[in-house]
């Protein structure tokens, strides 16, 4: 099955997601992937059926090959039932060659409509809160939740009275080194308006080296994966008017955050742990 590279997409549609091309995708691509970064699912037992809402961490800028692995992970032991559409940002997931890839994966504009229509319809939902600052935070900071006080997705899952399950990736920002950010060159050049990012990196990657500003398509190092999905989240109250609450969304999203750094922390030990064994 080819992929078309001129086909393009409305991606505020929710009938671009294609069951015999995720198929193909996840067989081409999990094994080869899963060997390279010695890849671990953890907890994929605690996904609950029915619409929810998946908050990951955000790692690798450009690639993201923990998501590739989670969802074809996801895929093979639980079905399309649980595989999430991915609210992707504008931007990334119009990009010709990327759009081919990722829309007929189930990726659409990310908008609280859409998702609303989504969870309408029954299906799970994947976002990345933190975005672009989180997937290019510095080294430094690889073991740490960036969300950057990004608290919207409390208020979808409070709006629309869906749980939250975290879902944590360890190892997958060492993929390549940034060596900072550099938000305040993203203020100072206008980027964060002109180019809707908030940063602009300053990268260590193959084969490039170091480089300034949005990041290339590079080649990832061979570093190794743990991901976990935790327990479901679950809010009360919900609905719209604890979605205006803002000590209400506050403490829910510091409740999923701690949730997420506490196991971030506690997978970045075990990876150091098993970074040179099998599996």
């Amino acid at each position: 099955m080819a992929i078309s590279r001129l086909q393009q997409y409305d991606i505020d549609s929710l009938d671009n997601r294609d069951p015999a091309r995720i198929e193909w995708l996840c067989r081409l691509y999990h094994e080869p992937l899963k060997a390279y970064f010695r890849f671990e699912a953890l907890g994929i037992e605690r996904v609950p059926p029915g619409p929810a809402l998946y908050v990951g961490n955000h790692s690798g800028a450009m690639l993201i090959p923990d998501s590739f692995l989670l969802f074809s992970t996801m895929f093979f032991e639980r079905g399309l039932a649980d595989l999430p559409y991915g609210l992707g940002h504008e931007v990334a997931i119009s990009l010709p060659g990327i759009q081919q890839i990722v829309v007929p994966l189930g990726a659409v504009r990310a908008s609280h409509d859409t998702a609303h229509r989504l969870f309408g319809a029954g299906h799970k939902v994947m976002v990345y809160p933190g975005g672009d600052i989180d997937s290019h935070r510095p080294w430094r900071d690889r073991d740490r939740i960036v969300f950057g006080g990004r608290r919207g997705y409390v208020r979808l899952a409070l709006r629309e009275s869906v749980p939250i399950i975290p879902i944590v990736t360890a190892g997958a920002q060492e993929v390549f080194v940034i060596i900072d950010d550099l938000r305040w060159l993203a203020k100072l050049t206008r980027a964060d308006r002109l180019r809707r990012t908030k940063v602009w990196p300053l990268t260590l990657s193959i084969p490039w080296g170091v480089t300034l500003g949005p990041s290339l398509l590079y080649w990832p190092a061979p570093t190794k994966i743990i991901a976990e999905f935790l327990e479901p989240i679950e809010f009360d109250p919900t609905g719209p008017e604890a979605a205006e609450d803002e000590e209400h969304v506050r403490r829910c999203a510091a409740r999923v955050e701690d949730a997420m750094q506490e196991a971030l922390t506690r997978l970045a030990v075990l990876r150091r742990e098993r970074r040179w064994k099998r599996g």
